[in-house]
């Protein structure tokens, strides 16, 4: 964790301060042996602290930090575009189209499950932000990948 910290990208925006400029996933693989059949099981938990993705406008960044921004708005993008095509149930699925989908892929689609949380700013200044925040959920509120089982 300190580590990921460590290298974790962060740069002053009007927004922000510290505006987080970069994605943290936290992998957790789990292996054990069902003591009864004796059958190994595999399993990871994937936590994804995604990067703050407010409008170039509302965080008036330039130069290397509009670069960032729109890195961090293309990955939103891409990940939307994965999500779209798993719900179409179409043969291509464009997990390479950003580092974070292509980290991702074992966890969207098939017989993965994905819970999202999101933090929204109360600030009435924060309004684009939040409505386009909830937009970007919005798209996700009503994907059904697969069939959850018990």
């Amino acid at each position: 964790m300190q580590i990921g910290l460590a290298k974790q990208a962060r740069g002053l925006t009007a927004l922000n301060e510290r505006s987080i400029r970069s994605h943290s996933i936290l992998t957790v693989h789990v292996h054990g042996t069902d003591l009864v059949t004796e059958a190994t099981l595999h399993g990871s938990l994937h936590l994804v602290d995604l990067a703050r993705s407010g409008s170039v406008d509302c965080s008036q960044v330039t130069r290397g930090r509009l670069r960032e921004a729109q890195y961090i708005s293309k990955s939103f993008s891409t990940l939307g575009d994965v999500m779209f095509s798993l719900s179409q149930k179409n043969d291509h699925v464009p997990y390479a189209d950003s580092q974070l989908t292509q980290a991702l892929q074992s966890t969207l689609g098939g017989q993965a499950k994905t819970v999202m949380f999101v933090q929204l700013n109360p600030d009435v200044d924060a309004y684009s932000d939040t409505l386009s925040t909830l937009k970007f959920v919005e798209r996700f509120s009503a994907v059904e990948v697969g069939s959850a089982e018990n």
